[in-house]
């Protein structure tokens, strides 16, 4: 080495010799300043490449050896060489597989609509057999009261015995078969006579659920929701409510619900925001507001203007438009809303007139729903004279419908409010607690329903994905249940009066419904078929997802499991993000049937490593419903499937064996049809059905006969690890389990080791997803093993939440090969712990101190235990398996050495890739979550308490409650004042994967950090993706190059991105149906019902005490 060469990518230091001569002195600083240089450069460690590649080459041929011995994969290769002149490859066929998948969704989506058409058409009948009896006493199955009895243990009323029994298909919850109970809100009085008359009524339904059910067993709830807010549901149930006490649950705030009550509507909310009203009026105002933001759904569209002197839109961003009113855009709205304050002189003429040019541009632009059109007016009064408007913008068509909300309990502008209502086809309600709300709310979804009553067009509807978080089972599923099988669509028909002389008030009485769980029509889209790689998605008409693998509807808050916010609008493109141009999910949207092929980067191993694959899409519409199907086949082993044949007895025989499962989320044999079955696992299933058992049973026999085809090819492993096993002396200690799985589900495996001595205790188990075969996805192991080349070993160490015992995982693919085409049979591996690997690899890396080194440039003997060397084995996305610091393994290198990874980097071995994530949740910036006033003195709390007191005093002189229910949340949020940084939103973000290179086979450089130097060499270990690194440990870098983290970033947007996100409108595929007109329809009833006036004094001692506490 030259003793200027102090070599940072190819740069040299060399003496500088021109310039004066300045004597002695410097002269002699010349001297001691080059032989600095040289001692330095001369001290400068120097590793010898050939000694890390000796080393690389000697493990690589023992943990080769080692995973090829107790793997058995030689073997099974060779078991599968034999067979190949006995099976044949096919190529699969996607645009056939689709519509096939899709053929079978729309038969089982098809026998759920048809039971929901049978309950429509028996209630329709009831009711008009139906007399109404005002003085109706009627005992019913209040799902609330059932089976409780009181202090002298009598059964309550509305109560009495109700038998329920754990039934498998419902969750295992306790149910009645038999019939059907009924569940009341809270605020809903029990004996209504309009709730005693619909639950009477109702009763014919009984015998209809259970023909249902019978005829269908795959059938779970089903449903009606009346108008006058009962719901009675199949199978009967216990209904637990709240800590409170309280059930909120009203079936006519349920999605399904008002989307089949109504047809698709633009709704622009014009509140007041003038100085009158303040107080209790604004809070009244806004939670009206709230509840009108959930009655829309992801077809309808929505805006909200505020006035007082000037028109404000609440988000200036949506100025002069209308937003889809989806989940997202619902909550932002709800945000903004709670930050309106008053001020001014309400001039209502002017919103009225900007409200209406909204509409008119939006329908002759083609854009919003082309369906209903409302204007919702939220005001304590109107003084203006608005006549005017109406005839230019409305008039003589009123075909944009207007609500009016009277707030408060002044009633001196009633009757202008009502005149609004009235004369624009619209509905007028005086709101005048926070507790008439929900009711008044509800009004305009029966208003907008009546074109479509008087016509009896019984349109089905589909809602988008939701979780089925009602019944009581929700937090026991939410801790302990997949997340896919909280996911739900339900499908729903409204119900109408069919009485003559209630024909032009077309009277709605309610919804019928049926529930389906997404996971079981995913089942349809049978797994095997799809191959290593391949999924199926669903997608609604609006592009969001109802199905996909990288779906993840849930976020842990400490210790829980909570559902996103947006769970349910998360876009098609926010998934298949490399669809950069939206062609795929364009083409799905509209409905369409075709094929396309992306280039893709998937993550695995929650996001840590990254492949690299070509997919093809294949995609079709299934007819009736507004759902389109997609499957994905990635391009390679995911082309081709092979079909062996054997005897069912031959196949049976090693099938039954003790080391076998088989993918018991697959169906094998259909087992949820008998409820007899639905205790059955897959594989007891599937034996007795082969045993003339259970002959009955639906079974896949294409899947059935492929199972046994890999019983049989496998059965000789079961022999080959026993005998390893046997063969005590020549076990390698810490070799803990063999295994291998096939494309048919089928797993084998062995363990090596007892339990009580077994580190990788979870290690295929059924608690360990990731590593089993699922209804969502293939093994970890099997699918990286399927992107490695065939008889090479992949390592890796499954991610872990404790550093405590690691394991490492050695898997390789098995292939069938018939002519030209190759098809992926399978994958063998074997699990062991880390110190199996470490103890290999320090025996080898450390040269003896009698070394020949007469022929050594470099450092000799050369050590990795010496205090100045590092020595590292990393696999092929960085992550470190073997340091002398015990705690690296399993840590990504560059948090380790940032100047070694950020150089390997440069000099091309590592490329960076970044990965995004749409669906992520972020730690919030500001300093507090709650606009709730801050506890500043111990008047405040105090005051707080008080006035809850005071209002639910009130509550026994008033018939409504003012109070009660007004504010309350204040005295809560006062007491928890949570910081905004604990808490988590729905947010995009960035994260960087690392892939090797491998085509760079070794390489070594020197690194310049200041006042020293730092050499490392870098050598791949041969058949396998791991690497040696040799670096020296004496120069510290980490000033000049801090550490690579795999830390994700959120991305952000400035206002004018992020504004042109929120109001884009991407295209969507409109719901078939609209009825937003009939002649026939009775606009004269329009509102205007009595209210109750409490006493003057009390009702002003209660604004009075607000007033002071606010």
């Amino acid at each position: 080495m030259n003793c200027w060469s102090l070599g940072k990518a190819g740069n040299t230091i060399k003496l500088d010799r021109s310039g004066p001569y300045s004597g002695r002195l410097m002269m002699l600083m010349w001297i001691i300043l080059s032989s600095s240089l040289c001692l330095m450069t001369d001290g400068q460690m120097k590793i010898s490449p050939e000694t890390v590649q000796q080393w690389a080459v000697s493990f690589g041929k023992e943990i080769t050896a080692l995973s090829t011995r107790y793997s058995g994969a030689k073997l099974l290769q060779k078991k599968y060489k034999d067979i190949e002149g006995a099976v044949k490859i096919e190529e699969v066929n996607g645009d056939e597989l689709v519509k096939r998948f899709a053929e079978e969704m729309e038969e089982m989506l098809g026998r759920k609509m048809k039971a929901v058409k049978r309950l429509a058409e028996a209630a329709e009948d009831a009711d008009l057999d139906h007399e109404y009896n005002e003085t109706l006493e009627f005992d019913y199955y209040n799902s609330m009261l059932i089976n409780t009895v009181d202090e002298d243990g009598n059964p309550v009323p509305l109560g009495g015995e109700f038998p329920l029994e754990e039934n498998e298909h419902f969750n295992k919850l306790p149910v009645n078969i038999q019939q059907s109970n009924i569940q009341v809100p809270t605020n809903v009085y029990n004996r209504d006579p309009d709730i005693l008359n619909g639950v009477y009524m109702s009763e014919a339904l009984n015998d209809v659920f259970a023909d249902n059910f019978q005829e269908d067993p795959t059938l779970t709830w089903q449903y009606f929701g009346s108008s006058t807010g009962f719901f009675r549901l199949y199978p009967g149930i216990q209904w637990t409510p709240d800590e409170n006490g309280v059930v909120t649950f009203d079936c006519r705030n349920r999605n399904w619900y008002i989307q089949a009550a109504t047809s698709p509507k633009d709704v622009v909310i014009v509140v007041d925001v003038s100085g009158s009203m303040k107080g209790l009026r604004l809070t009244i105002a806004k939670h009206t507001i709230n509840t009108i933001l959930d009655t829309l759904g992801e077809n309808d569209f929505v805006n909200i203007i505020a006035y007082s002197d000037y028109v404000r839109y609440v988000e200036p961003c949506f100025q002069g438009t209308l937003v889809q009113a989806d989940l997202d855009n619902r909550e932002h709205f709800k945000l903004l809303v709670e930050e309106l304050h008053v001020k001014g002189e309400g001039k209502v003429k002017k919103a009225m007139k900007e409200s209406f040019r909204i509409l008119n541009e939006a329908t002759a632009l083609g854009q919003g729903s082309l369906c209903n059109q409302a204007i919702m007016l939220i005001t304590d009064g109107a003084m203006e004279d608005f006549q005017d408007v109406f005839q230019e913008f409305n008039w003589p068509e009123r075909r944009v419908r207007v609500f009016t909300y009277l707030i408060g309990r002044e009633m001196t502008f009633a009757e202008n409010v009502k005149w609004i209502a009235c004369n624009n086809k619209g509905y007028y309600t005086h709101v005048s607690t926070l507790a008439d709300v929900q009711e008044n709310v509800m009004e305009y979804l029966h208003v907008l329903s009546r074109p479509m009553v008087i016509n009896h067009d019984h349109d089905i509807i589909w809602t988008e994905a939701y979780m089925d978080s009602v019944f009581p089972s929700t937090k026991k599923l939410f801790n302990t249940q997949a997340q896919s099988l909280l996911l739900m669509t339900s499908v729903a028909m409204p119900v109408f009066s069919k009485k003559r002389e209630t024909l032009s008030h077309g009277i709605l009485l309610g919804v019928v419904g049926t529930d389906v769980a997404l996971r079981e029509l995913m089942r349809l889209a049978t797994r095997y078929k799809l191959g290593v790689h391949g999924y199926a998605y669903l997608i609604t008409n609006n592009g969001y997802i109802l199905s996909h693998p990288d779906l993840r509807p849930l976020y842990k808050e400490g210790k829980k499991l909570k559902p996103k916010p947006n769970y349910n609008s998360v876009d098609l493109s926010e998934v298949e993000w490399e669809d950069s141009e939206e062609k795929l999910r364009t083409a799905m949207v509209k409905g369409e049937t075709g094929n396309l092929s992306l280039d893709v980067k998937t993550s695995v191993d929650k996001g840590r490593r990254v492949m690299f694959l070509k997919n093809d899409y294949y995609y079709t519409v299934i007819n009736e419903t507004p759902f389109s199907l997609g499957i994905v086949l990635s391009q390679g082993y995911g082309q081709y499937i092979f079909i062996g044949n054997v005897s069912v007895e031959e196949g049976l025989h090693d099938l039954l064996a003790p080391d076998l499962t088989i993918a018991n989320e697959w169906t094998y044999c259909e087992t949820d049809i008998d409820p007899a079955h639905r205790k059955l696992s897959q594989l007891q299933a599937v034996e007795r059905y082969l045993t003339g058992k259970e002959p009955d049973l639906e079974c896949d026999m294409q899947l059935l006969q492929q199972t046994l085809f890999d019983a049989v090819v496998t059965a000789p492993m079961e022999a080959y690890w026993n005998a390893l096993m046997l063969n005590v002396s020549g076990m390698d200690e810490g070799i803990e389990t063999a295994f291998l799985g096939t494309r048919s589900g089928l797993i084998r495996f062995l363990r090596y080791t007892g339990i009580e001595k077994r580190i990788g205790k979870s290690f295929l188990t059924s608690t360990d997803k990731e590593n089993m075969f699922t209804l969502d996805h293939f093994p970890v192991w099997y699918r990286r093993a399927a992107e490695y080349p065939a008889g090479k070993f992949l390592y890796y160490m499954p991610r872990q939440d404790t550093r405590a015992g690691r394991i490492v995982i050695a898997a390789t693919a098995v292939t069938v090969t018939v002519g030209k085409k190759t098809a992926l049979a399978g994958a063998i591996g074997v699990q062991m712990t880390l110190e199996v690997i470490e103890s290999r690899f320090w025996g080898i890396a450390a040269q003896p101190n009698d070394t020949d080194c007469s022929n050594v440039e470099g450092i000799c003997p050369l050590r990795c235990d010496s205090l100045d060397i590092a020595c590292y084995v990393i696999d092929n996305n960085g992550f470190v398996f073997i340091s002398e610091q015990r705690n690296d393994a399993g840590r990504f290198f560059g948090e380790i050495d940032g100047s070694v990874m950020t150089t390997l980097i440069r000099m091309g071995m590592f490329k960076r890739v970044s990965l995004f994530d749409y669906q992520a949740m972020c730690k919030m910036n500001s300093h507090s979550v709650s606009s709730a006033r801050p506890l500043l003195s111990p008047f405040y709390g105090l005051a707080s308490a008080l006035k809850w007191f005071l209002s639910n005093f009130l509550l026994f002189l008033l018939e409504f409650n003012i109070c009660g229910f007004w504010h309350t949340e204040h005295f809560a949020d006062a007491s928890v004042h949570k910081k905004k940084g604990d808490i988590l939103q729905p947010c995009d973000t960035e994260y960087p994967s690392f892939v090797y290179e491998p085509s760079v086979k070794e390489t070594n450089s020197i690194i310049k950090c200041g006042r020293c130097q730092k050499m490392f060499v870098v050598q791949q270990i041969p058949e396998s993706n791991l690497l040696m690194l040799v670096v020296q440990a004496d120069c510290d870098c980490s000033k000049q190059y801090p550490p690579i983290t795999l830390d994700p970033e959120e991305v952000r947007y400035n206002s004018s991105v992020k504004c042109d996100r929120m109001k884009s409108q991407k295209v969507r595929r409109r719901p078939e149906s609209c009825h937003s007109y009939h002649a026939q329809e009775n606009a004269d009833d329009c509102g205007g019902a009595s209210f109750i006036s409490p006493s003057t004094s009390v009702f002003f001692m209660c604004l009075l005490f607000a007033a002071v506490v606010s």
